[in-house]
C-alpha cells in the first residue's frame, strides 16, 4: 500500500437527515443561515424561527423573548412537518460594548432575555414533543464570552455563561432519554453581529486567537451538524469549543 504524501485532510463528514425536522432559531441570517443551509442539504426540513423571516421555505415569525410566541410557532410546525427532530438556539443579540457602569439596564435586559431567556423558551417549548418521540437533538450556541467573561460585554458574556449552565442542567435531565443536550462556544465569528461591537472590540478578539482570524459560520455549522447527528450519542450536557486554538478550559 502506498501513501501519498502531499494528500490533505479536506474532506468533509456526510450526514442523512432525511424524514428529520429541525428548528433553527435565528436563521434568517449569520449563523443561523448557515446552519439551516447545512442540515437542509443533508435532507433535514428546516422550519426557520426568526424576527424576520424569509418569503422561501418553511419560516415562522417568532420572538424567542416571547413565551407565547414561541409555543405558537412549536405548535403551527407540529401541525405542518409533524415533528421536531432538531433543536438549534442560535438566535443572538450581542448589544453594544461599554462599561457596566454606562450600560442602559433596559438593554442589558434586553442581551439576557434573547440569549438565556429565549433559549429557555424553545427549550420549554420544543422539549415534550422530542420526550414523546423518545429522541432529539438540541443545540444551543454560546460563546467563549460566557467561559472569559470579555470586558465592556457584561451582558453577553453573563447570558452565554447562563446558556452553558442551562445545557448542562438540561442534559443531565434527559440523559436517560434519547434526547442530547449539547452547546457550542465560538469565539468572534464573522457575522452582522460583529457590527454591534466597536472595532476595536472586534480587532482585541481576533488578536486573542491563535489562529490570528475570525471563525466562519460554516465552520460553526460543520460541528453544529455532528451534534445534530446520529454520531453524536455519549455527548450531552457539553460545552464544544469552536475558538482558533484560544480555549481557555
Amino acid at each position: 500500500m502506498s501513501i501519498n504524501s502531499s494528500a490533505k485532510a479536506t474532506s468533509v463528514a456526510n450526514y442523512d437527515f432525511s424524514g428529520l425536522v429541525a428548528v433553527v432559531t435565528g436563521g434568517g441570517q449569520g449563523i443561523g443561515a448557515a446552519i439551516a443551509r447545512q442540515l437542509t442539504g443533508h435532507g433535514a426540513t428546516v422550519a426557520v424561527w426568526d424576527l424576520a423571516p424569509q418569503d422561501t421555505g418553511h419560516q415562522w415569525r417568532v420572538d424567542v423573548m416571547d413565551a407565547d410566541s414561541v409555543f405558537q410557532a412549536c405548535q403551527q410546525t407540529l401541525s405542518e412537518l409533524g415533528r421536531i427532530d432538531i433543536l438549534v438556539n442560535s438566535a443572538g443579540y450581542a448589544g453594544p460594548t461599554q462599561p457596566l457602569e454606562t450600560y442602559d439596564p433596559a438593554v442589558w435586559e434586553r442581551i439576557v432575555q434573547v440569549n438565556l431567556v429565549g433559549t429557555f423558551n424553545t427549550c420549554r417549548a420544543i422539549v415534550p414533543a422530542m420526550r414523546r418521540e423518545g429522541t432529539g437533538r438540541i443545540v444551543n450556541i454560546a460563546s467563549l464570552a460566557g467561559k472569559e467573561g470579555t470586558p465592556n460585554a457584561s451582558a453577553y458574556s453573563a447570558a452565554k455563561a447562563g446558556v452553558m449552565a442551562l445545557t448542562k442542567s438540561l442534559g443531565k435531565e434527559l440523559a436517560e432519554t434519547g434526547i442530547r443536550v449539547n452547546a457550542v462556544a465560538p469565539a468572534a465569528i464573522r457575522t452582522d453581529l460583529l457590527e454591534q461591537m466597536s472595532p476595536t472590540h472586534v480587532q482585541t478578539m481576533i488578536d486573542k486567537s491563535p489562529m490570528g482570524r475570525l471563525g466562519e459560520s460554516e465552520e460553526v455549522a460543520e460541528l453544529v451538524t455532528w451534534l445534530c447527528s446520529g454520531s453524536c450519542t455519549f455527548s450531552t450536557g457539553a460545552v464544544f469549543d469552536l475558538s482558533g486554538g484560544r480555549a481557555t478550559y
